[in-house]
């Protein structure tokens, strides 16, 4: 069982910038890929970001693509989200998420249900 810990969210001003980090635990972490995921008031979870296991291979949704930046640290087994010319509609709970059912990390889901193990959420809001 994989845990996962996000943390780095917090308010900031439209066209600035964010971290998100999300720490792991469990099953050796090189071996799943990561996602990141938003989900805003009344909407449903929405695809951010993906990375393989390896970190050779990324994935993104067209909302995010070029202002986004999914990467991964598998020595300190931590997957981290940049997040660049942040806009209002980007305002949403965060949440990273491991794929742990495929062996070889390789596969890289776009939906909540490629994944088995979240954290917690951490909230970003953008103002304008």
């Amino acid at each position: 069982q994989v845990q996962l810990v996000d943390s780095g969210g917090g308010l900031v001003q439209a066209g600035g910038s964010l971290r998100l980090s999300c720490a792991a635990s469990g099953p050796p972490f090189s071996r799943y890929a990561m996602g990141w995921f938003r989900q805003a008031p009344g909407k449903e979870r929405e695809f951010v970001a993906v990375i393989s296991g390896r970190g050779d291979s990324t994935s993104y949704a067209d909302s995010t693509e070029g202002r986004f930046t999914i990467s991964r640290d598998n020595v300190e087994n931590t997957v981290y989200l940049q997040m660049n010319s942040l806009k209002p509609e980007d305002t949403a709970v965060y949440y990273c998420a491991a794929d742990a059912l495929d062996p070889f990390g390789e596969v890289l889901h776009t939906t909540p249900s490629g994944y088995n193990s979240w954290g917690q959420g951490t909230q970003v809001t953008v103002s304008s």
